[in-house]
């Protein structure tokens, strides 16, 4: 039957055709604990040029695709055809690359006081969204709206009383950010004549329900799928289905598993990968009715994987980005993605 479909970014596509759901994306794995150790870290931090991409295997995609040498990444999107995004929590900069031959540039140049965390992809529009991060990492949490073709930056919110502003989703109503310093979500409607709402726009949903704060690192990955948000905790290690018309949370019923640590979550379907960064692993969890119970299905590891933050789903492969959280970002430090499959 012919008919359109609704994606995770909320786009609807003509001919029957599903398009992979999208993301959330990532959330930079920064636990409380090592929050000092980073924000010295990044005073090391400067530009630095581009790393050579390596050859794809078997004259396919790469296994490994290499990122500016001090970029320090920490979110990952996939756009049109077979392109990637990757933001740098440097300066904001953002990175445009190609899975197929790992080659890639700049984007949208960076500016000092601004990071780069989690990105979404509004297909339809064509736009990336980005979460500005914030305190303690630099002196204001944004969301910032860029032209994917072109990386004109198009608009900019900073949203009242909010904390570290760590990932993004994107429906086809309104734009979804993780807050991970207090329980809740900033929201940006998008108006249905496909131009950006004003700045004041921009307000901030309560979480609540079975989701409670604690110390640390609380709201992290996020992606939007069946009229829900699926939202990582991540010092609590749980995953919550959460309203949003209420900001009512139910937690998700992974039948005893426990996870530790989740960040960056990523859909397709009802297979749901969570990155697990201290793990070095991604978790693959069958997702069931209404999106309220998950089944473990296994993990994804590589030796590539250094303290990976987030992925993204394309050309039918997962692509994690490593942050490397624990090695100095300074300028001549490497940093790349590694290609994973889709199943464990």
């Amino acid at each position: 039957m012919t008919g359109t479909h609704t994606t995770n970014h909320g786009e609807e596509r003509p001919g029957g055709r599903r398009v992979r759901p999208r993301r959330g994306v990532f959330t930079p794995a920064l636990a409380t604990r090592h929050l000092v150790a980073l924000v010295g870290l990044l005073a090391l931090v400067a530009g630095a040029p581009a790393a050579g991409a390596p050859p794809a295997e078997g004259g396919n995609f790469p296994g490994r695709i290499d990122l500016p040498n001090g970029f320090f990444p920490a979110g990952i999107e996939s756009g049109r055809g077979t392109s990637f995004f990757v933001g740098s929590m440097v300066d904001g900069a953002i990175w445009r690359g190609d899975l197929r031959t790992g080659s890639g540039a700049v984007l949208a140049a960076g500016a000092p006081g601004r990071a780069s965390a989690g990105i979404a992809y509004e297909a339809g529009r064509n736009r990336i969204w980005v979460a500005g991060v914030g305190p303690p990492l630099h002196g204001r949490s944004d969301v910032r709206v860029y032209d994917a073709s072109s990386g004109a930056l198009l608009a900019t919110y900073q949203p009242p009383g909010v904390g570290l502003l760590n990932d993004v989703a994107v429906t086809r109503n309104a734009v979804y950010v993780t807050d991970s310093s207090f329980p809740q979500l900033v929201v940006i409607p998008l108006p249905q004549d496909r131009s950006l709402p004003p700045s004041a726009a921009a307000t901030i949903l309560p979480v609540g329900g079975d989701f409670v704060q604690t110390e640390g690192f609380n709201l992290n990955g996020i992606v939007a799928e069946n009229g829900f948000l699926l939202v990582a905790q991540s010092e609590a290690g749980k995953l919550f289905r959460v309203d949003p018309a209420t900001g009512g949370a139910d937690e998700i019923d992974l039948g005893g598993a426990t996870l530790s640590y989740p960040d960056g979550l990523e859909l397709l379907g009802r297979t749901l990968y969570v990155v697990r960064p201290f793990d070095n692993r991604v978790t693959v969890i069958s997702l069931g009715v209404r999106l309220a119970s998950g089944v473990v299905l296994g993990d994804l590891t590589h030796p590539s994987l250094d303290i990976p933050s987030t992925a993204t789903v394309a050309a039918g492969r997962l692509w994690a980005v490593n942050l490397r959280f624990t090695t100095p970002p300074e300028p001549t430090t490497p940093y790349w993605i590694t290609r994973l499959p889709l199943r464990p």
